[in-house]
């Protein structure tokens, strides 16, 4: 697979809890204050979009993403900001609109919200929702958000929450519609739904190789094609990606660099699901060939490129946060994403695009 348009190139971020250089943890203050300078760089440096996760635990500093993105908004001009993701399931439909729309406003129309059911699950007690309602809660919440997004009156009722009878919800945006995506892990269900909601499918891809979620790319053009008709439908939807990564001047210093705080993030989340501790050689095959993208900037734009091209993608945003990673190494990497990665890869996907047609 191939695609003709220009992709956007994007940077996500969940706010890991970080070390500086000699090993001590950062304060959470100040990882929220160092990803707004990371966003502030990723804006001078050419990044079409900045996505900030959404987590309730304490390796990662950011809870309230919106709230980073408002302060994020008045320092910078162009770039696109978004979540990555919210877990709309415990949170208030209403509310995510509402938050949304008024960060649309406040960066003149640069909001987007990629909403999920998150793959964490601490939100759940925290706000009082009941893990065995995990499904619906989603399915139900997404239902409504679909509603909000056309700015009208809405009538709505489920299970989860008061119903809505010709309610309008404020602020409306100045397009008439809120940029959303969905994050999708991967599951046939999951790939429908977005059709069927006439909202954007972003997928998960942090395993593995890329070539793997071409049956669920082919699922989605199949379902715009039966579904299209009947749920608005004027122009093929965009696609797009994420996965983690880093960048440094060379292959060696970037898996270096990554290894241990990869290794450390892998190994946390694995001690609470039961899975064994990384080696070394699974990550360098991920590197190799799977879904880590780590390496200089002409070795990760080359794989980017070419995750591009197998897939169709409209959009790849790259994780370059992963682990507690020094803020300066973060730095380093959005810059060279921004500076060499992001041409490298348009040119590479320009020069077979002219092959192609030749």
């Amino acid at each position: 697979m191939t695609t003709n348009q220009q992709v956007e190139l994007g940077l996500d971020t969940f706010g890991d809890v970080t070390v500086d250089e000699t090993g001590a943890r950062t304060t959470y203050p100040q990882v929220i204050r160092d990803v707004i300078g990371e966003a502030v760089l990723a804006d001078e440096v050419g990044v079409d979009f900045f996505g900030v996760g959404e987590h309730h635990r304490d390796d990662f500093s950011i809870s309230a993403p919106d709230v980073v993105l408002a302060a994020i908004a008045g320092q910078t001009k162009r770039i696109r900001l978004g979540t990555a993701v919210t877990v709309l399931s415990s949170d208030d439909a209403v509310r995510v609109y509402e938050r949304f729309a008024t960060l649309d406003a406040a960066s003149s129309g640069r909001a987007e919200v990629i909403l999920g059911r998150g793959s964490f699950t601490e939100s759940f007690p925290l706000f009082g929702f009941d893990l065995d309602d995990y499904e619906m809660l989603f399915e139900e919440k997404l239902d409504l958000f679909a509603a909000l997004r056309k700015e009208g009156p809405v009538t709505w009722s489920g299970k989860h929450r008061a119903p809505l009878v010709d309610k309008d919800v404020y602020p409306k945006t100045d397009s008439g519609q809120l940029t959303a995506w969905i994050g999708v892990g991967g599951s046939p269900e999951s790939v429908v739904r977005s059709v069927r909601y006439n909202i954007p499918m972003m997928l998960a891809i942090i395993g593995g190789d890329p070539a793997r979620f071409v049956p669920y790319v082919d699922l989605y053009k199949r379902a715009q094609e039966q579904l299209g008709p009947d749920v608005g439908l004027t122009a093929p939807m965009p696609l797009g990606a994420h996965s983690p990564g880093h960048i440094a001047e060379t292959d060696d210093l970037a898996l270096e660099q990554a290894w241990p705080h990869a290794k450390v993030m892998h190994d946390r989340i694995g001690a609470e699901r039961g899975w064994p501790a990384m080696r070394r050689s699974q990550f360098l095959a991920e590197v190799t060939s799977g879904s880590q993208y780590v390496g200089s900037p002409e070795t990760v734009a080359r794989k980017i490129a070419k995750t591009v091209r197998t897939l169709g993608l409209n959009r790849f945003d790259f994780k370059y946060a992963s682990g507690p990673m020094p803020h300066s190494q973060l730095m380093t990497s959005i810059e060279l994403y921004g500076t060499q990665v992001i041409p490298r890869v348009r040119d590479l996907l320009a020069s077979e695009s002219i092959a192609t047609q030749a």
